[in-house]
């Protein structure tokens, strides 16, 4: 993971896991520690870019970052932001520098990654890439809350934010746990349809996974404006069809 101008950086997509520094895996503190440009996506309503605040004990001064504001709101604006990351990392890749491209969770799971990927790959196909997995929310949320997943047989469903009734009844008959991914924008609307498919007492609601301002919410008819996280999800537990009596 050096420099050197003879031959192409290599991009590595780090998952940092969920929020717990302690949940990163030694595979990704090593890619961190090793290169000298780390790039981190940046959402613009926020100060600090998650992905990096969780490993900032882990940077050196040394390294540069790259960051990358991206807008929430804004699907043509995002497909933008996304294009430019890719020419940054692009440049130093091709001057030989090594590239971690960090993001919370894993980089293959609803993440930020997957468009800078997909850049890199087009404007430098040769560059080599490794990817390292971290450990997702989903995973974090459902050891915190202690509801498992899915055992042996069972069918698991993760929707991302933008879902709708027919969405939850559909998935809530045809898998045994449905996962809904940063509720609280839609969190009333949410709860209204977990209700009407009576669903309420069979679903958990987890903020920020893994961290100090962690909340495991049994009771989601209790949830409160102060619980509420852009980082958070509902673990449901679904009636599949073919279980139904």
């Amino acid at each position: 993971m050096t420099q050197d101008s003879t031959k192409l950086g290599c991009l590595y997509g780090v998952g940092v896991g969920p929020g717990d520094p302690e949940l990163l895996t030694i595979k990704a503190l090593k890619a961190i520690q090793a290169v000298p440009v780390i790039c981190v996506p940046q959402a613009v309503n926020r100060r600090e870019s998650y992905a990096l605040s969780i490993v900032k004990g882990y940077v050196k001064p040394e390294q540069e970052i790259l960051r990358v504001p991206f807008p929430t709101d804004d699907a043509d604006g995002a497909a933008q932001v996304w294009l430019e990351a890719s020419e940054m990392v692009a440049e130093r890749l091709r001057k030989g520098q090594d590239v971690a491209f960090l993001t919370e969770g894993d980089p293959m799971l609803f993440s930020t990654f997957s468009y800078v990927l997909a850049g890199v790959q087009e404007l430098c196909p040769e560059a080599p890439i490794k990817i390292i997995p971290g450990v997702s929310s989903v995973m974090a949320a459902a050891a915190s809350a202690g509801v498992p997943l899915a055992t042996h047989g069972q069918r698991l469903a993760i929707l991302p934010a933008a879902y709708g009734l027919d969405d939850l009844s559909e998935a809530t008959s045809n898998f045994d746990t449905v996962v809904l991914m940063k509720v609280s924008p839609n969190i009333v609307k949410t709860l209204a349809d977990l209700e009407k498919l009576g669903l309420t007492g069979q679903s958990t609601y987890v903020r920020r996974a893994s961290t100090d301002r962690e909340k495991v919410i049994k009771d989601i008819t209790s949830i409160k404006d102060e619980d509420l996280d852009y980082f958070s999800l509902l673990i449901v537990k679904g009636n599949p069809t073919g279980n139904k009596e």
